[in-house]
């Protein structure tokens, strides 16, 4: 056969996983369909200690109102504008975290603990852990731990182990404390927010939980270095060796870099004062982030043109994230208009109402987990399922800080395994370590912290955890 009709064949394009975004707009032009055969039904509503719950048994039929096609675009501004102050507070603390970390503050502190264990090997292997496990909990690292895989890879050269440690002790350990999170305003922030619990409640439960996630994941980290160690046959990757061009490991930690970080902390901590003893909120959070970007870059030496551009160059690294949460309020919107969400509260309820409450806690972090494969955006996520998980946990009788843990630990764990998670599969890609080899290291890990998890939504039913 002639060449040029060879040519002319059409080549087929790989497929590939759909965007966050198209994802969740399917889901809307999904929900807009239903709003045309899911019956329309509302429950009734009673104000309990200020808070609005949803009265168990109430539920009756209502008038049906299904969307037309301007009503979805419409949802999308009102969700839009609905969530304004949680996507303000997302993108200032991108801006607040930007310039901190342009500082070098965070880099140059690493590289000085780095340098100061030299020989401490499992000392050096639990400090790098926890300091990156403190900068998930906070907020700090999620996204931004990609380059800082840089430096594990760096240290785990020196210390003649794999790439898989360099990944364990920086991304693993960020989303290690992104999933507890007692001090993270994209998932407990705005679960807290949407659930109308005081912001950041509940927070000596969630220390406890970093405490032994950390502990877990150091633990099983370790043992795998000592296997290394001892043999570096077992690695599952091969031992990194050192390179001529690598980068020093001892960079000045100056003491502008201390005072820097030295000011977050404070001002980190004053803000936990000011939400027990003030009552403050997610709008007193954001405005706070620009604070202490603003003196941080004056901390650090940035000029009044460098510091504004540093802060906004932050901010706009986050639109993606911190817009998702209006358009997953947007799916909201149409159910809520269609009086349909009411609907499938109360289908998921029934086949609940026959579970016991810790088994009902545990249901919710596995459909969290579930969920975050297709839509992997703690602050979208907590959009979507929060408004649903709250009335139910109302009518099934668990409060609703055990609804908030069931949603941070299911989002926050499968983060760490998911081949959709755009950080997990970026931070493999600087580590250069496949995939497929990272879920067999990590997967039994993943079932220790998810166990971990069960006692500790099991403890929280126990004790009716409150706000706290």
């Amino acid at each position: 056969m002639n060449n040029k009709y060879n040519n002319q064949l059409p080549v087929r394009k790989k497929w590939e996983m759909p965007d966050t975004y198209v994802i969740v707009f399917l889901v809307l032009l999904f929900v807009t369909a239903a709003t045309y055969f899911v019956p329309a039904g509302m429950f009734d509503r009673e104000e309990v200690d200020g808070v609005e719950r949803v009265v168990s048994g109430s539920f009756s039929e209502a008038a049906r109102n299904p969307a037309g096609f301007m009503d979805v675009f419409m949802a999308i501004q009102t969700g839009m504008v609905d969530s304004a102050g949680l996507i303000f507070l997302v993108l200032f603390a991108g801006g607040m975290f930007e310039v901190i970390e342009r500082s070098g503050a965070i880099r140059a502190g690493m590289l000085s603990t780095i340098s100061t264990m030299r020989g401490k090997e499992f000392l050096l292997i639990a400090v790098i852990t926890v300091l990156f496990a403190l900068g998930g909990a906070v907020g700090a690292l999620a996204n931004s731990v990609i380059p800082f895989v840089a430096i594990g890879v760096m240290l785990a050269r020196a210390l003649k182990l794999d790439a898989i440690v360099a990944v364990a002790i920086t991304f693993n350990a960020a989303f290690i404390g992104f999933t507890a999170g007692f001090l993270n305003p994209y998932t407990v922030g705005i679960a807290h927010n949407i659930a109308d619990v005081p912001l950041f409640s509940g927070m000596l439960f969630r220390i406890i939980a970093f405490a032994l996630f950390t502990g877990i994941s150091i633990w099983y980290t370790w043992r795998y270095c000592k296997q290394i160690m001892a043999d570096p046959e077992r690695s599952l990757m091969g031992v990194l060796e050192p390179e001529a061009d690598d980068p020093a490991l001892d960079d000045t930690f100056t003491m502008r870099h201390k005072l820097v970080l030295g000011w977050t902390a404070a001002a980190l901590g004053f803000f936990v004062f000011a939400v027990v003893q003030f009552q403050w909120t997610t709008d007193h959070m954001a405005a706070f982030f620009i604070i202490i970007g603003l003196v941080a870059g004056v901390i650090a030496g940035m000029n009044y043109n460098t510091l504004t551009l540093t802060f906004l160059e932050g901010c706009k690294k986050l639109v993606y994230g911190a817009l998702i949460i209006g358009l997953a309020r947007a799916v909201l919107v149409i159910m809520e208009n269609a009086n349909i969400l009411d609907t499938m509260v109360n289908a998921l309820a029934a086949p609940l109402e026959s579970l016991s409450p810790v088994l009902t806690a545990i249901g919710m972090f596995i459909i969290n987990s579930i969920f975050n494969f297709f839509i992997p955006s703690g602050s979208g996520q907590a959009a979507i399922m929060m408004p649903i998980q709250v009335p139910l946990a109302d009518m099934i009788g668990i409060s609703r800080q055990v609804t908030v843990l069931a949603f941070q630990f299911g989002d926050g764990l499968s983060n760490a395994i998911y081949p959709t998670s755009g950080p997990l599969m970026a931070s493999l890609a600087v580590a250069a370590v496949p995939w497929i080899k990272w879920a067999k290291w990590f997967l039994p890990l993943f079932l220790l912290l998810s166990l971990a998890s069960f006692i500790l939504l099991t403890i929280a039913v126990m004790i009716n955890l409150g706000p706290l």
